[in-house]
């Protein structure tokens, strides 16, 4: 018997397709007429977004730094460490421009565990993507409320950015989602900055022709509408390590690492040429307490060359309130991770003034 014989026809789509739709989603249009963005707010998002073009383009000399958990698992936790962040964030201003990650979207290497808080607002319960478009537009928002911050996310899928791009103060493409057709358009429509990650094959022809793509203009479907994107200039690259044919992680954060890079950049007509540093994940082969020395083994190269300088504009670094991570069907811990390692709060913290101090 068809395994699919279970199926009711009654419904077009079940009849062609091996999954169960579920039910309709509200437009992101109407999400955002039930939960919109204050003014004040905007004017705000939008101060915030005009301080990391100055970053990318040059025209501050401050370094941007991406920072944050790995992944986003609980309002209460996230909040507490935006609160601490914002402190610190103010102390250090004229030297580091800081924005906070709240990735709520997470990419599995075999497409199985906890994918986020878009799919799981509850990460030990069943998956619910309504609750969780509600959930993270309302993280997004009270961060933006109560810290002043325009938050980092990843655009894990295109089709849903909509639901969180009044919010948004930058957005990540990763590494298995580059050298895609969909991201690379989309990323062109979008009015913040846009770091493109190297895929996990390390090959920087990819990334570079994401950044490229990205910073034109294109004609193609979005949401089922025909559109026209403007580019966006502020396409950049993050450097993230790699892993080789033997499944061993590879760093690319090395002196002559950059120089390659920098190499076959001036080679794109390309605007606002700018690489971050991603400081774990390949780069420490996911050993989170190498993050500070790999950020300060960077800033000295900064020093030591005119075009890294010219280049790295900063750093993108997963750190929570507890060091290292835990299982999400046994996170007792508060504030450590449910996915990668992170540095801890006491380590964050030293990090940053350390980082305002060399650089």
């Amino acid at each position: 018997m068809d395994e699919r014989s279970h199926i009711s026809y009654d419904n077009p789509y079940e009849s062609t397709m091996n999954m169960r739709f579920i039910r309709k989603l509200p437009i992101p249009r109407d999400v955002k007429q039930e939960y919109p963005v204050p003014d004040a707010l905007r004017e705000v998002r939008l101060k915030n977004i005009r301080a990391i073009r100055a970053v990318l383009s040059g025209e501050s000399d401050k370094m941007l730094l991406i920072i944050g958990p790995c992944s986003a698992d609980r309002e209460d936790s996230v909040l507490e460490y935006m609160t601490r962040l914002r402190r610190v964030a103010d102390q250090v201003s004229d030297k580091l421009v800081i924005v906070p990650r709240i990735y709520t979207n997470k990419p599995r290497t075999t497409g199985d565990g906890y994918k986020g808080m878009l799919h799981q607002p509850d990460p030990t319960g069943r998956p619910d993507v309504l609750t969780g478009i509600l959930t993270i537009r309302d993280l997004h928002m009270k961060a933006l409320t109560e810290t002043g911050f325009s938050c980092a996310d990843e655009m894990l899928y295109p089709e849903n950015h909509r639901y969180m791009d009044d919010l948004l103060g930058y957005v990540a493409v990763g590494a298995r989602s580059v050298e895609n057709q969909g991201h690379r358009l989309t990323a062109s429509g979008l009015d913040v900055p846009v770091g493109m990650k190297n895929p996990t094959s390390g090959d920087y022809s990819v990334m570079l022709n994401a950044i490229t793509a990205a910073q034109h203009s294109h004609t193609f479907v979005y949401r089922n509408w025909e559109v026209e994107s403007q580019g966006n200039p502020y396409a950049h690259a993050i450097l993230r390590g790699y892993v080789n044919k033997h499944g061993q992680s590879q760093p690319n954060y090395h002196y002559e690492e950059l120089i390659r890079l920098i190499e076959m950049y001036e080679k794109k007509d390309v605007a606002n040429r700018a690489i971050l540093i991603d400081t774990n994940h390949n780069n420490s082969a996911k050993r989170y307490l190498e993050q500070p020395r790999i950020a300060m083994d960077v800033v000295y190269q900064r020093k030591i060359n005119a075009d890294i300088r010219r280049y790295v504009k900063g750093f993108i670094t997963e750190s929570y309130l507890v060091d290292g991570c835990q299982k999400p069907e046994e996170a007792h811990v508060y504030g450590q991770s449910i996915t990668d390692p992170c540095l801890g709060w006491e380590k964050t913290e030293d990090m940053i003034f350390r980082l305002a101090e060399q650089i």
